[in-house]
Formats: structure tokens, sequence, C-alpha cells
């Protein structure tokens, strides 16, 4: 059964690659709709056995490489952790492929679109029933390419495919980070596997610190912090964040699948995983709150002042992601992982309910073109409030239970970094009602459309696009509502059904998948703080929603001549804090000015300048390439003969002794073969 869950999504992939023009796009929707509805049943039934009755599963298939001590299989963990993981991929993945068979059943590659979305799939859940980093590693790889495929979809648009290229691109700089933290873990402990890593954690050699000159580093938590790098990229944190609001460019099904519930939580979902190590490494904690808080506010800013649909629940994204990373440096990795859950419901709901806005007004996503949708997308209008008021932390839905709670452990905790998180992220409460209910009644306020003749509003320039939109705007069909009502009633009834199950004081749900030192635990002074800090959340939201309405509604007639005001500061967040400049000035174009530097010494210099022979290196090069073009004769028994000298060749080296004093030849050709497997 356990296999089962992965070799479904990985045969539908397969038959769809291979046999979806034979099965034809009724055909391939059915049978991904049955492959998704499968894994769906399967997870539950998992989460029941491994979760609820606490009986975690260990399954190790086949060896993966072994060289010399290091052994590495592929294994799959089932624990708590990854019980709970595999819910919400499949869950997702399943209401995902069955909206997108009445949103994406017109496109003419509707069937490479239902296979990508099986690739992701299976490239999530082997990242999250990994047994050990290397694995992990393979799945962190595969959900990368899928996500390049999918923001790639619309290849023939020139902003999707430079969406792709850079979220392929900032995600490469975050696997640097990962492979290196693996790398100092396996230097530290010889293995990469979980359970080895994590019952060594203790080990005084583990703190041993890393001198590189007059530097001295701390392995443990240099290794904490590579991860980070990792997490990152992955979750769209201030530093690598730009690729995934660029990735709106891509179908709304994927924004709703890769880049709000599942994919992004990678990284949130890397550090619970580590949370034994990051739980010796206080250093690395602060620097993954810090980074975290920083986050919330960056994306809560610039949500503010964005004009396009998806955009504004983009940096919503960021900003949740933000709240993950920021109560999982403060070691609260089941709140994190909680607010993962129910952010999963209603952020899916949000961009599906936005694809169905989309999907009604000619493909129009400016929100400054709607207005007055309450009378003509009541069923969307609903599923958006119940989203927003999710997003928001209304009290009693599922938002609620675990945005306040992140809020309340980071006052309890006492560490400098995480109570600056604190107001970092209360301020985020704030920018995230604003843009919550800007969105709402830019999209659905009937002021909008019915007052633009009203005497008191002659002034206002509207345009003249939305009628026709309006016009033939309507609810989604049955089978996209279906999904929809599934998010909204999770949106609604989640968070209250498994707060005391996730992270009920003393619960013992997570049964050991989870690490956290006892002094790093706050939930006790978390439940007795004051009455005015368990209120400051619900009174930001009143203000954001006061001040949404104050400056979209009232301030409509006025809004050209304040903006001569305001517009330093509007620019500025549309800019997206210059961040773009930043990074161009100080890291693209000086590498591109060095890299030009270098081909023109050494290419154009070194090489045509070296004293041998007439014409110097290139020309002997030249020649040396086209003797060694003379040996591929196209005769098989030529290619033997070859094959067969190298062979025994390498049979000597490998088994010979030690032939110098410095260095061994069978280490020269192991390093060889690593090479060449690279290149």
């Amino acid at each position: 059964m356990y296999l089962t869950l992965l070799a479904l999504p990985l045969s539908c992939f397969l038959c769809l690659a291979l046999f979806g023009r034979f099965l034809g796009a009724r055909g391939s929707a059915l049978l991904s709709v049955f492959s998704a509805v499968c894994c769906t049943l399967l997870s539950a039934i998992i989460f029941y056995e491994v979760a609820l009755c606490a009986s975690p599963c260990v399954i190790v298939v086949a060896p993966f490489f072994s060289v010399e001590l290091f052994d590495a299989s592929w294994g799959f963990l089932f624990d708590t952790l990854s019980a709970v993981m595999i819910i919400v991929v499949t869950l997702v993945s399943c209401l995902v492929i069955i909206f997108s068979c009445s949103y994406m059943i017109q496109d003419p590659h509707f069937i490479r679109f239902l296979s990508y979305l099986k690739l992701f799939t299976v490239a999530m859940l082997i990242l999250v029933t990994a047994d050990n980093y290397i694995q992990l590693f393979v799945g962190w790889e595969g959900v990368g390419l899928a996500s390049f495929l999918l923001i790639s979809f619309w290849f023939t648009r020139l902003q999707a495919s430079k969406a792709a290229i850079q979220a392929m691109l900032l995600n490469r700089v975050g696997d640097v980070g990962l492979a290196l933290g693996i790398i100092i873990l396996f230097y530290s402990f010889k293995t990469t596997n979980y359970n080895v890593i994590f019952a060594s954690a203790m080990n005084d050699n583990v703190n041993n610190a890393l001198v590189l000159g007059p530097f001295s580093f701390n392995l443990l938590e240099l290794a904490c912090i590579m991860l980070f790098v990792g997490a990152m990229g992955k979750s769209g944190q201030f530093g690598l964040h730009a690729w995934l609001p660029e990735a709106m460019n891509a179908p709304t099904p994927v924004s709703a699948l890769l880049h709000a519930a599942t994919m992004v939580t990678a990284g949130v979902f890397l550090l619970a995983r580590s949370s034994p190590l990051l739980e010796h490494a206080p250093f690395a904690s602060g620097v993954i709150a810090f980074i975290g808080a920083i986050t919330c506010l960056f994306a809560g800013t610039i949500g503010l002042v964005q004009n396009d649909l998806k955009r504004i629940i983009a940096y919503s994204t960021c900003s949740q992601l933000g709240y993950m990373v920021t109560t999982c440096g403060g070691s609260n990795y089941a709140v994190g992982i909680f607010h993962l859950f129910n952010h999963a419901f209603f952020k899916a709901l949000l961009f599906l309910s936005a694809g169905a806005i989309i999907h009604a007004l000619a493909n129009e996503q400016d929100i400054r073109k709607y207005g007055g949708l309450t009378q003509v997308l009541v069923f969307s209008y609903t599923l958006v409030l119940i989203g927003s008021l999710a997003l928001i932390g209304t009290p009693f839905l599922t938002g609620f239970y675990s945005k306040d709670f992140i809020l309340e452990l980071a006052c309890a905790r006492y560490a400098l970094s995480v109570h600056f998180s604190y107001l970092i992220a209360s301020f985020s409460v704030l920018t995230t009602s604003y843009y919550s209910f800007r969105l709402i009644f830019f999209c659905f306020n009937s002021y909008a459309s019915s007052n633009y003749n009203n005497k008191r509003f002659s002034n206002v320039k509207v345009s003249n696009l939305h009628k026709s939109n309006i016009v033939g705007a309507h609810d989604p069909d049955s089978v996209m509502s279906f999904s929809l009502v599934i998010l909204a009633l999770g949106s609604i009834f989640a968070g209250f059904l498994f707060k005391e199950m996730f992270i009920g004081v003393g619960t013992d749900f997570w049964n050991n998948a989870i690490f956290v030192n006892p002094n790093n635990s706050y939930f006790i002074e978390a439940e007795f703080l004051t009455l005015n800090v368990k209120l400051l959340p619900l009174i930001l939201t009143f203000v954001g929603a006061f001040l949404a309405y104050l400056f979209n509604l009232y301030f409509i007639k006025r809004s050209y001549d304040a903006s001569k005001y305001y517009k330093n500061y509007i620019m500025f967040l549309n800019q997206r804090w210059l961040y773009d400049k930043l990074l161009n000035d100080l890291i693209a174009y000086p590498s591109f000015k060095l890299s030009f530097n270098l081909i023109d010494v050494f290419d154009k210099g070194l090489l045509e300048l070296l004293p041998v022979g007439t014409l110097g290196l290139t020309s002997k090069l030249k020649k040396l390439y086209t003797m060694l073009g003379t040996t591929q004769s196209g005769l098989i028994f030529h290619y033997a003969i070859i094959m067969i000298f190298s062979a025994l060749i390498f049979f000597v080296v490998l088994t010979s002794p030690s032939i110098f004093l410095v260095c061994d030849l069978r280490i020269i050709y192991l390093m060889f073969v690593v090479i060449i497997s690279n290149a």
C-alpha cells in the first residue's frame, strides 16, 4: 500500500506521456482523476495507520549506490510528519486535477499539462517520504524540474519562458546551498540517513569547528544555515523570492498547486524534518527567524500596491511562508506545519477562485477593471470571501487557529531575534488585512460599477473595458465548483478539527517525528499571555480593513490628486524595494563584467599568445582534435579494440597497489569518473 502511493502517479505519468495521444483528452482526464482519487484514499489510510495509530513505517526498496564505507539506499520513511505532508500533497493535487479537467480542457496541450501535474506529484511524494538527505535531494530536483515545465507550459509566451528560467536559476542557488549542507552533514556523520544523523546530533564531535585560515565555523551551525539556504529557494524567502510572483504567468491551477499549497512548502518541511539539528544550532535558528520576519514585511508591503489579481495572492503566499519559517526558527515546528496544513486549504481556494473569476471575465486579471461582481458572480464572491477571511485570521476560521498562535509563541519567547520577528509579523497582520479587503472591494463591491454616473464621482476616469467582460461573466461549472466547495469547507473547519491534535498542549500526535528541546518550548507561556497581546491581531485586522475601505472607496475621487504625495512610496513598493536593481547592480553586472574580462584574458589572450608553434596553442589543439577525429572510423571492430584496451588499463589501475607514495592511481580514477559524470 505504501509503495502503491508512489507507483500510481508514476505509472499515470508514464501512460500520459507515452500513450496520451491515443487516450484523448477525456480519457486522459478520467485516468488522471482516477489515479488522483486513489492516491488521496491511500494517503488517508496511511494517515490513519501512521499518525493516528502511531505506527511509523520504514521501507528499504533497493540500494542506491555504495562507495567504500558510504552506502545509500532507496528508502521511504512514513512517520507522522510525512503522513501530514502526504495528505496535503495528494488532496490538493486531486482537487487541482479535477478543477483543471474543466478549466484547461480546451487547451490543445491538455494531456501534456496533466502529465506534468503527475510528474510533480511523484517528485513531491519522493521528497516528503525520503529517509535520507540524498533521496530528499532527488525529490527536491524533481520538483524543480516539474516547476520549470509547468511555469513554461505556455512557452510561446515570452513572459512565461522568462519566469520559468528565473525560477530555475534562483532555485539552483538554493539547491547549491542544500547540497553543501548535505555534504557538511556527511562530513560530520559519515552518512546521510535521518535516523543516524539525528541520533548523533548530540555528539561532541559535531560541534568541532572547521578552521579556514583566520575563520572558524561550527559545523552543525554551518550545515543548518546551508540547509536553510535551500529552503529559501523553494519557499521564496527574502533574497531568493523573486521567482515566486513571476511564476504567476503559469496557468492558474499550477499557481494553486505549486506556488501556494505544496511545492513552496517543501522548504518548511525541510526545516521541520531537520528539527533535531536546528535545536542544537541556536545561531542558525535565529537567522531563520530573522529572514522569515523580513519576508513577512517585504512581501506584505509589496502586496499593498499590486493590481494583478494573481500577484496579490502570490505576495500573500510569500508573507504566509514567512510566518511558517519564523515559527520554525523559534523552535515551533509543529505550529509551522499546522499553519502549512491550514494554508493549503485557503490559499488553494483563493487561487482557484481567482482562476474562476479570470475565466469568467475573458482572462482579465487587472482588478482595476473589475467591479460590481457581487451581482454577477455570487458563488465566486462567496468563495473568495471565505478564503480571504481565513487568510487574515478571522476568529473561528481555519487561519485563526494557527496564525494567531504563531504570534503568541513569538511574543512568549525571549530571544531577541524572535521578539523582532513578533513585531514584524504583527505588522504583517495589518498588511494582510489591507490587501485582502482591497481585493474584495475592487473586485466585488458594487460601488465601482454602479456609481460611475454619480455626480459625486464625475471627475473619475474609468475604463469601459469591464462592461464587455461583465456581459459574459458566469460562475464556475459543477466540475470546478466541486473542488472549490471542498477547499471552502477545509478553509472553515480544518483548523478547528485538527488544532488539538496538531498543537494541543501535551499532544503526542507527532510521535518523535519532530524534536523540540524542552527549553525552547513556550506553549504554556503563550496560553497565559495578557489579553492585550491576544487581541492585538484582531485589532490590526480591523484597522487594515478600515484602511482598505477608506483609501479605496472614500478617496477614489482624489486618487489622482493624492497620488503625487504618495508617488515615491508607491513606486518604491511597486519596484519591490528596488531589490531587482540592487541585484543587477551589485551581483549580475559585476559578474558579467568579470566573466567577460576572464574570457578576454584567457580565451583570446593566453591561449592564442602562448609560445607553442607559430599560431599558438589553438592551432595545436585543432590538430589534436583532427587526429582524434580520425579514430572515429565508424567500424565496429575499431571501437571494440578501444573498449577492450581501455577496460584492461582501468582493471590494472583498480587492482594495482599504491604505485606512488603521494597519490594512488585508484583515487585518480575515481576522481576522473566523478568529473566525467558531473560534466
